[in-house]
């Protein structure tokens, strides 16, 4: 039992069941993959808002890849955490800077992100010591070098009562991750590795399971990752011709820009990739990305204008012809993609001959590029068709380069 704002809760109402493992342990390293909808964020945003404020001198650093992605993921999770628990009234959240308070003691929440290394390994807390870490969506740090600077940054002696501990939460889309062989494949001590899935979520209600009843009938594949929490299995990339690279605006001068849209909207993203083409040097560029579920065309044109991309020429889906019409009205230059006969291999073999190169910051075009197989029938053997998955910026990049495909004699 606790007492929160003089009132009694007890912990397993709160949380609920399946994390009791996760919730009790000490040693260094928490690391938790785990399929959609297993609790996994949501659990750790409760365990970190309930133990800031039993230990009143730790302090936690929340990081992701992508410092503008953490406002939606981590920030959310812990003022709803906070709401959870009924503790609002003790906690400050603020925008600018992205942090959060317990006024009571004035711990702090610290959110950085990996595109700013110097603000991650520069952090000088006001009261206590920094001693937890939450890495969420951990899969993204596709560098083991990047997380060893981020473990060093969790120094220092810990007042009597604490410890440090760093937390990764992610999905475990591809085996060949490094995580999945330091932390799963060596068992050690002072590592707790946990593997979560929706099946231990009892406030899933009828219609979140459906949606897992029929991936798991539609799409195998998927549902072992998305659905139990397995390892991706990864083989027979489309690409293979990328690489992750920073690069300034300055490097691409004189390059095209290339901008592509997929449509989605409730389980599927709006995906658009910001692209630069230097079809002289046989080189693409990933600048930027949006990548969203639940927006309308309104919001897309709103997200795309305050990412500063409001007047490029963008190539949509044309199956979706009324979105690109609404797109148009509001504003945004756009046209469908002529697609055709065998567009899609053709597309792909065109791009085959390019080197794509990625900015960091565009972790979703990373996830898909690295998970972007061909399929395979039922005995296994390779077909000569991409799979219907890890495709709403594979299939927006293909858009988006329509024109230069076209013009280098590839027949649609």
């Amino acid at each position: 039992m606790i007492n929160l704002n003089k009132k009694y809760y007890h912990l397993p109402d709160i949380v609920g069941k399946g994390y009791k493992k996760f919730w009790n342990f000490k040693g260094r390293y928490r690391v938790v993959k785990g399929s959609r909808a297993s609790k996994k964020s949501k659990t750790t945003a409760l365990w970190y808002i309930y133990n800031l404020m039993k230990y009143p001198e730790s302090n936690l650093l929340v990081i992701r890849k992508t410092f503008r992605t953490l406002k939606d993921s981590c920030y959310a999770d812990l003022k709803w955490a906070c709401h959870r628990f009924g503790v609002d009234h003790l906690w400050q959240f603020t925008l600018s800077p992205l942090e959060a308070t317990y006024l009571p003691t004035g711990q702090k929440i610290y959110f950085r992100g990996l595109d700013d290394p110097l603000k991650v390994t520069s952090i000088a807390v006001d009261k206590g010591c920094l001693c937890w870490m939450w890495i969420e969506e951990a899969y993204e740090i596709m560098s083991e070098a990047d997380f060893d600077m981020l473990d060093e940054s969790i120094r220092g002696e810990c007042p009597d009562g604490l410890w440090k501990q760093i937390t990764l939460t992610f999905n475990p889309w591809n085996e060949h991750h490094w995580m999945k062989k330091r932390f799963f494949d060596n068992p050690d001590p002072d590592t707790l590795a946990l593997t979560t899935n929706y099946l231990c979520n009892e406030w899933l209600d009828k219609a979140d399971l459906q949606v897992f009843e029929r991936m798991k009938k539609n799409n195998p594949r998927r549902y072992a990752v998305a659905g139990l929490g397995g390892w991706g299995i990864v083989d027979g990339l489309v690409y293979e011709n990328w690489k992750e690279q920073a690069f300034t605006l300055d490097d691409v001068r004189n390059c095209k820009t290339r901008c592509g849209l997929d449509f989605g909207y409730t389980n599927d993203p709006s995906a658009s990739p910001i692209m630069f083409l230097d079809l002289e040097n046989k080189k693409l560029y990933v600048w930027d990305e949006l990548y969203k579920t639940g927006l309308s065309n309104k919001k897309i044109y709103e997200e795309l204008s305050s990412m500063g991309y409001g007047k490029e020429k963008f190539t949509g889906d044309s199956a979706e012809p009324k979105s690109i019409d609404e797109l148009k009205s509001l504003g945004l230059r756009i046209k469908g993609a002529k697609k055709g006969k065998d567009s899609i291999n053709n597309g792909i073999q065109w791009i085959q001959d390019l080197e794509i190169i990625v900015h960091p910051r565009c972790v979703n075009f990373l996830t898909e590029i690295s998970n972007y197989t061909w399929d395979k029938d039922k005995f296994g053997n390779k077909l000569n068709r991409p799979i219907d998955d890890f495709n709403h910026l594979m299939d927006a990049m293909r858009y988006g380069l329509e024109d230069d495909i076209i013009g280098n004699a590839w027949l649609y």
